[in-house]
Order: C-alpha cells, then sequence, then structure tokens
C-alpha cells in the first residue's frame, strides 16, 4: 500500500485566516462567536454565529472570480492557494494532469438560491441573475478551485453534510493509494449563515440559545450544553504519495494512515441512541490503518455541543476505548460548527496536535461525569501525541473517522 502524507495546509476561519493564527488562537481558547453581521436577524432570537472575519476575496482572485462566485468558494480558492505555496506545489504544464481535487461542502452555495428567489420574488425574473446556479452548484467550489490553479486530475466534491470536510481527506487518501493522482487537494468549505439556514435549524432545534454571552455560547460535552454555534470557512490540505513528496524534497506533516465510512440507517437528523454506527466507524477506522485503541493519544471529537450528538458519540469513545478514555477535545468551542467544513478544521488541528505535542481545549467546559469521556478542557494539554483521530458525523447518519500520524520517514 502506498503511504500518504500531508505536505501543505490553508486556512480560512472565524479565528485565523491561515493555519498559523489558526492555531495560535485555538491554543489561546480563543472563541470566534460573536453578533450577526451577515444578516439582520431581525426579531428571530438566534443572532450569534461564528463568522470569518477581515477576508478580502480580491488577495486571491480577480474581481471577475469574485463576482462570479458564492462566498464558500471564494474561501476554498483562498485555503486552496495558502496550502499550495505551503507545500512548495507549482502546478504546470508537466504535471496539472496528475493533482487532483476533493472540495467537500455540507450546503455548497445554498444561500445563493435564497438571495435569487428573494429577487425573484420581490422584483421579476428578469433580474435574477446569469450566475445563480454556477454560484450555487455544490460543486462549485471544486471545479472553480481546479480552473484557479490548473488541476487537471481527478475534480470531485464530497457531500456528507456535518462529515463532509473530513470525508473528502479520506477520498483524496483512496484516490492517491489508487494511483490516479500524485498529489490531492482535499478540504471543505462552507458559508450557509442566513436567515433561512437559521430559522430551519433555529425551528429544528439544535442552535443554541445563549444569544446573550455568544464567547460561551457553545459548549462541548458540558454538563449544561444546550446546542451548536454556526460556523464558516475553509481548510484545504495537500495529500501526496510518500514517494511524490520525497522525491521533490518536500516537507513533510503527517501521514494519513486510513479511516472508515459508516452509515446509522437511523434517522435523517438525529444519530442513532445506540452508537453503534459511529463506534463501528472508529473500529474499522483503526482496523484499517492497522493501529489499535491503545495507540491513540488523542480524540478531535465532533463534539457539537448539542445535548444528543454528545452523548452519543461519548457512549462511541467509551464503546471502543473503555475508560479511561484518550484525551478528547473539540475546538467547535471556539470556531463553530462550519457543517460541511468542520471535519477539515478538526483534521488541521490533529496535525498540528501531532506536529506540537500539544492538545488545544474545549472552552467554556464543565465536567459532565456521566459523559465519562477524558475532556481536555478549558486549557490546552502538553501531551505527546503520535497518533489523532477525526470523528466527524453528519445528518442522514454518515460516520467518518480518519487516523493520522507521527511521520517516521
Amino acid at each position: 500500500m502506498k503511504r500518504i502524507v500531508i505536505t501543505g495546509m490553508g486556512a480560512i476561519t472565524p479565528i485565523g485566516n491561515d493555519p498559523c493564527t489558526f492555531w495560535n488562537n485555538l491554543l489561546l481558547g480563543t472563541p470566534g462567536a460573536g453578533p450577526l453581521t451577515l444578516f439582520d436577524a431581525g426579531d428571530m432570537p438566534y443572532n450569534i454565529a461564528c463568522e470569518v472575519k477581515d477576508f478580502d476575496p480580491r488577495q486571491y482572485m480577480d474581481r471577475k472570480i469574485v463576482r462570479r462566485t458564492a462566498r464558500v468558494t471564494q474561501f476554498a480558492i483562498a485555503a486552496t492557494k495558502q496550502a499550495l505555496t505551503d507545500a512548495g506545489v507549482e502546478i504546470n504544464a508537466e504535471n496539472r494532469d496528475e493533482v487532483g481535487v476533493m472540495m467537500a461542502t455540507g450546503g455548497g452555495g445554498l444561500i445563493e438560491i435564497e438571495y435569487a428567489t428573494e429577487t425573484l420574488v420581490e422584483k421579476s425574473w428578469k433580474t435574477v441573475g446569469p450566475f445563480v446556479v454556477p454560484r450555487a452548484m455544490a460543486n462549485a467550489a471544486s471545479c472553480v478551485v481546479s480552473m484557479e490553479v490548473g488541476a487537471r486530475g481527478p475534480i470531485m466534491t464530497s457531500v456528507a453534510a456535518c462529515a463532509s470536510g473530513h470525508y473528502s481527506i479520506l477520498e483524496a487518501f483512496h484516490f492517491l493509494q489508487r494511483g490516479e493522482a500524485d498529489i490531492m487537494i482535499a478540504g471543505g468549505a462552507e458559508s450557509t449563515i442566513s436567515m433561512l439556514t437559521f430559522a430551519a435549524f433555529g425551528n429544528m432545534g439544535p442552535l443554541s440559545k445563549d444569544t446573550d454571552t455568544p464567547k460561551r455560547a457553545c459548549r462541548p460535552f458540558s454538563i449544561d450544553r444546550n446546542g451548536f454555534v454556526s460556523g464558516e470557512g475553509s481548510v484545504a490540505m495537500i495529500l501526496e504519495t510518500e514517494e511524490h513528496a520525497k522525491a521533490r524534497g518536500a516537507k513533510i506533516y503527517v501521514e494519513v494512515l486510513g479511516g472508515a465510512l459508516t452509515g446509522d440507517a437511523y434517522h435523517v437528523t438525529a444519530p442513532d441512541p445506540s452508537a453503534e454506527g459511529a463506534s463501528r466507524a472508529i473500529r474499522k477506522a483503526l482496523h484499517f490503518s492497522g493501529r489499535a485503541p491503545e495507540d491513540v493519544d488523542v480524540i478531535l471529537a465532533h463534539g457539537t455541543g448539542t445535548e444528543l450528538n454528545d452523548e452519543v458519540e461519548a457512549l462511541a469513545i467509551r464503546q471502543v476505548f473503555g475508560q479511561p478514555t484518550p484525551k478528547t477535545t473539540s475546538i467547535k468551542s471556539m470556531v463553530g460548527h462550519a457543517l460541511g467544513a468542520a471535519g477539515a478544521e478538526s483534521a488541521l488541528a490533529a496535525v498540528m496536535s501531532i506536529r506540537e505535542d500539544i492538545i488545544p481545549p474545549t472552552i467554556n467546559y464543565t465536567e459532565d461525569p456521566e459523559l465519562g469521556v477524558d475532556v481536555v478542557g478549558n486549557q490546552p494539554l502538553s501531551y505527546p501525541v503520535r497518533h489523532a483521530i477525526v470523528n466527524a458525523f453528519g445528518f442522514g447518519g454518515q460516520n467518518v473517522v480518519a487516523v493520522f500520524g507521527e511521520y517516521d520517514g
């Protein structure tokens, strides 16, 4: 089997618009939540979010591309260009056919349809812009990224709800192992903070109601948890075969060891309370990676901060690892829940944890003894990390777990 490594990273997030700033703010416990600015919430009780701040797409693309793309695609382009620079990869006529893109999203340009519908209803069909469909389509992020950087290898978009960004890394891993590319750009992008999505999530019930204290609103695994805070952003990673990375003298961050995808076949939004699907995903991921439960040093949890999700995930962790569990943390306490980008954000945190032997904290944490999980609460923890797993569980019962390891090459 080919060994697959990560050689570059890029990030546009609510707590930093590059990987270094993102990582430093994770260690500082910096909350990304605040009052909404992307739309007027009016009398809606859900009026906080983890928005990306100080982002100027013109730093990464020309004005024409900005006009013709949705915010989610702009995030993806920016994160990708950062990652390529970090990896020292220049895509040219000689290698462009061997570079692929697997950029995931949960909602894609969903809000573009919302905006266009408002225009259609309030004005006329004649005023609907010609780029609504290309801006809204889920595969726009991957396709426009490929056009912007010149990648002509496998171009795919994974859509697996809240597990999308994580699944893209796993699928890129498989493309490389099958020999379909030498380099894959993989990650997730999301920007669905809008009146429609907030109304839908608010009426569904998973949003935090602590709008008076946005910085404390998301409290994964805490006894007083009461919902998630919506986030947005993008993380991109450069994955390569070990042979290709070594041949060009690339720096190597970590190795992607493998992972697994399972289904609950239970409910369109709620996780299976037995945690069978989630625990099976963890077991299979370890099996395919050639690792045992005792090899895992840290779990970057899905950890949304909703009562049911954290309860089921904690049960799955106990079922696989027993007690005490591995150290566990959820960065959603700081970056919010970026849906299709969430797993990619956690993957970046896992990579940096392995590189620096530090586990970022779950802020706003107050222990819930019934969960029985060893949560790294409120302060970062210096800890030897050789192997990390990342959990991502999406609506529809899609469970994705990937395993990352210290590179020993």
